[in-house]
């Protein structure tokens, strides 16, 4: 089947690539589907690593899952497709129109986002480390892209620590700060200003850092890299009913 074949059965008789009675999935590595015309198709769980969709139409679709990476994907029509958890590792997204699609804990990391569209976008919990973002356009209803705590001033966070024992921190305006694409947020310094549910907190991570009311805690290699979340620096969370519910 060439191109013109695929692409005429995908839209016509909406084909459905996951056979989930056989436990298969499509394979379709390193196909040249490339300004194919591919709305509302369902796609999850297929193999596309290496996939030329440079200007396909894929607007709606259902990519679940779906292996894409080092895929061909620039310029493409994205608009509201599902890619929950797609593996877009090394993927070419570059001026892609990702509006209003849904790329929760998707894996984009070392991906090219260059200029691409992200207005509306879900990146709830999705992975963005080493991906190229210059020119990413967003907007106020992309989720989880701009920074969730304040880029200036200080402001208060609260921490959980080992024993359910909450500690209440201010970042200074001084200390460094960062998020990547969950509400879990990391600070360079902080001044401990109440402690609750004992008489010092210990970190979750290994016990190493004691938090005490009126200690400032200072990290030196804090990694300013702000899509590493599990990174050097001191984790916290903008509410105390978000540290409350945090699982250790």
């Amino acid at each position: 089947m060439d191109k013109e074949e695929l692409e005429t059965a995908l839209e016509q008789h909406a084909l459905w690539l996951e056979d989930t009675s056989q436990g298969a999935r499509a394979d379709l590595y390193d196909a040249d589907l490339s300004d194919a015309l591919l709305r509302g198709v369902n796609l999850s769980g297929a193999n596309l690593r290496g996939a030329h969709l440079s200007g396909a139409n894929l607007r709606g679709a259902f990519l679940r899952d779906v292996y894409l990476d080092n895929a061909d994907l620039s310029v493409a029509d994205l608009d509201d497709a599902d890619l929950k958890g797609a593996f877009l590792r090394g993927a070419d997204l570059r001026g892609a129109n990702l509006s209003d699609a849904d790329l929760s804990y998707a894996d984009l990391g070392g991906a090219s986002l260059r200029g691409a569209h992200l207005g509306g976008a879900n990146l709830r919990g999705a992975h963005l480390g080493g991906a190229n973002l210059d020119g990413v356009r967003y907007d106020a209803d992309t989720c989880f892209f701009a920074l969730q705590c304040p880029e200036e001033g200080a402001f208060i966070g609260w921490k959980k620590c080992r024993n359910r024992v909450i500690v209440k921190l201010l970042i200074p305006e001084d200390a460094k700060r960062s998020s990547a694409t969950t509400r879990k947020c990391r600070a360079s310094k902080v001044q401990v200003l109440e402690v609750i549910g004992g008489d010092f907190g210990e970190s979750g991570y290994d016990g190493s850092v004691v938090y005490r009311k009126g200690d400032t805690i200072v990290v030196n290699d804090f990694d300013d890299d702000r899509w590493r979340e599990c990174s050097a620096g001191i984790h916290f969370f903008l509410t105390r009913g978000e540290a409350e519910s945090y699982e250790l």
